[in-house]
């Protein structure tokens, strides 16, 4: 499953833009997953190199991961960014990251290494947290060979990478093994308790049916449960202090505004730095659907200068 031009990667999001229309229920999830299961989507992205490593897991399976760094070797440290693509936690390539890590190494220089985590058809939670924590630890192991800077690594990902993202940040927080400098969770899936946002929406790409499937998958016998950890649904978490720097972004029609909204507000009481920016009349993933909206170019700069400030700035 070869994706060689951008125009391609945008045809697929056309389908899966359509697919979101009609909504992802857990039959069309499961199909899906099942179709793109072991495949790869290779993409070529100018001005950087990739390549695939597998980092073994505890119970001596391998975890396929992606490593994006400049064509340019860098003369000094860099930011290690970990970069968790997105799917619902059903469906997604680490290959989705690519454009990203173009974009953060034109900032940084800095190296991008993007996890092919386990998915909820075959694996529910805890699998992708656990993966995601293994990546990251062995990004921060094995620094110095990828000229990152230990003091300097970064967590990221849209959509459920987004509520990956800031479950990493707090499994990491209270494992206190590696420090995390900065995060990004863009308009991340972070609460299975629907919010008035996520109740009757029926927007484009991914809406409450979709939204409500995809949690069914993640968290199997716990949905519908108090039981669910925050480790699964960050939103859920009891304390958000000693969590990094975090910049984010959000579609006003999209399902995940007032669960992201209320994430940002949490960590601001807690004295955590936020810079959170809600883009009016847009919906889930607007800035990869539309890449050439006037107001798709302006989201990503936004984002992208607040990584410039974390990476001048922020370190642990």
């Amino acid at each position: 499953m070869a994706f060689k031009s951008m125009n391609q990667q945008l045809r697929l999001k056309g389908i899966l833009m359509s697919l979101g229309n009609l909504s992802f229920t857990e039959g069309r999830l499961r199909l899906l997953h099942r179709l793109s299961r072991g495949r790869k989507m290779p993409v070529k992205v100018d001005g950087i190199r990739y390549s695939e490593i597998q980092i073994p897991r505890p119970d001596g399976t391998k975890m396929r991961c992606l490593v994006f760094k400049p064509i340019n070797k860098p003369q000094k440290s860099v930011p290690g960014v970990l970069w968790l693509h997105g799917g619902g936690y059903a469906l997604g390539f680490p290959e989705m990251g690519a454009e990203m890590a173009k974009r953060m190494m034109a900032i940084s220089q800095c190296t991008v290494l993007a996890p092919d985590y386990r998915l909820s058809p075959e694996a529910p939670y805890p699998a992708a947290v656990e993966d995601a924590y293994l990546a990251l630890c062995y990004l921060h192991h094995h620094a110095e060979s990828y000229q990152v800077d230990q003091h300097q690594i970064m967590v990221g990902g849209d959509s459920a990478g987004g509520g990956l993202t800031a479950a990493l940040t707090l499994y990491a927080r209270d494992k206190q093994e590696v420090p995390i400098a900065f995060q990004m969770p863009l308009y991340p899936m972070l609460s299975d308790i629907p919010t008035p946002s996520s109740t009757h929406n029926t927007a484009p790409v991914w809406n409450s049916r979709s939204n409500e499937a995809a949690w069914k998958l993640y968290l199997g016998e716990l949905y519908g449960t108090d039981q669910v950890p925050a480790y699964a649904a960050p939103i859920r978490a009891t304390h958000f202090s000693g969590l990094p720097p975090t910049a984010t972004f959000v579609g006003s029609l999209e399902p995940f505004l007032d669960e992201t909204l209320d994430y940002c507000q949490k960590l601001k009481a807690s004295g955590i730095p936020v810079d959170v920016k809600v883009y009016e009349g847009c919906y889930h993933a607007f800035e990869q659907m539309c890449p050439e909206a006037r107001i798709s170019k302006e989201a990503v700069g936004w984002i992208m200068e607040r990584f410039a400030y974390a990476v001048k700035h922020y370190r642990t």
